[in-house]
């Protein structure tokens, strides 16, 4: 069947471990635009540290940020948006500032991003790799005033990143609890995937899922892999996820975009 749409994750996908966009994977996706071929990107990072992206390389395209849970038109105008409900935000904060010390909480809701503290060190970090903006926020605060998260966003030392998706996962089943790197845990309403953020753009276009590619590189892009009718995996991928897709390509430092599409003649 023939490619109406090409889908691709952002952090080790579309970007190079050093957070930029070879000149290759520009060439690949202005090749598809050219051809009037719809380019999207598909994140967990929220809008605000993906246009810069978008911007740099001169492309004004849709996206599906918050890995499903906010999805906006090349124009910015929301198609979807779903938050936590407001007795899971509340209970899950609780249990994690209990069980756990060491690890950085932020606060996903809209287009703003809310931290305990802009000075944290991984909170800085953040904002180096992805030009977004932290704020300062009580939480309870903001839930009291219903600004309600798309996404939690836990950043910790790997070993508890995986001790707290194995614990948070079964412990909440109506959450969508996934690792997006071995330092990153994401948390989203059980309704919210990337997925689900693709089904929403496919019938936006009028396309369906087998006229679709999907390429990633991690945990929380399996569902994405299940979903379209040809999934990517990139070279850097782990073995566990390479598992899941159709092909593998190279990886994200060696154009692995570009060289797939190059391959099966969708861009020359």
């Amino acid at each position: 069947m023939k490619i109406k749409i090409v889908f691709s994750d952002i952090d080790g996908t579309f970007l190079t471990n050093n957070h930029q966009v070879t000149k290759n994977t520009e060439r690949a996706v202005k090749s598809l635009l050219e051809k009037n071929i719809p380019f999207v990107l598909v994140s967990a990072r929220m809008p605000e540290a993906i246009y810069p992206i978008t911007k740099k390389i001169g492309i004004k395209i849709p996206i599906i940020s918050y890995s499903g849970g906010l999805v906006l038109t090349e124009k910015e105008d929301i198609l979807y948006s779903k938050t936590i409900e407001v007795e899971h935000v509340k209970n899950i904060l609780e249990v994690i500032n209990k069980l756990w010390s060491n690890v950085t909480v932020n606060y996903y809701a809209g287009r703003n991003w809310f931290v305990r503290d802009v000075n944290d060190k991984r909170v800085k970090r953040e904002m180096d790799i992805t030009s977004a903006t932290a704020e300062n926020a009580d939480f309870d605060e903001l839930i009291e005033k219903k600004i309600l998260p798309n996404k939690l966003l836990i950043m910790c030392d790997p070993p508890i990143c995986e001790e707290m998706e194995q614990k948070l996962k079964k412990m909440y089943n109506e959450l969508n609890i996934v690792r997006s790197s071995n330092i990153l845990l994401e948390i989203m309403d059980k309704n919210v995937s990337k997925a689900t953020g693709i089904d929403i753009m496919l019938r936006h276009f009028g396309f369906n899922p087998e006229e679709a590619i999907g390429f990633g590189d991690n945990y929380n892009d399996i569902d994405m892999f299940k979903y379209v009718g040809r999934s990517v995996a990139m070279g850097n991928s782990p073995e566990a996820v390479k598992k899941f897709a159709n092909d593998i390509t190279t990886s994200n430092e060696n154009d692995g975009i570009y060289n797939y599409l190059l391959k099966k003649n969708l861009i020359k």
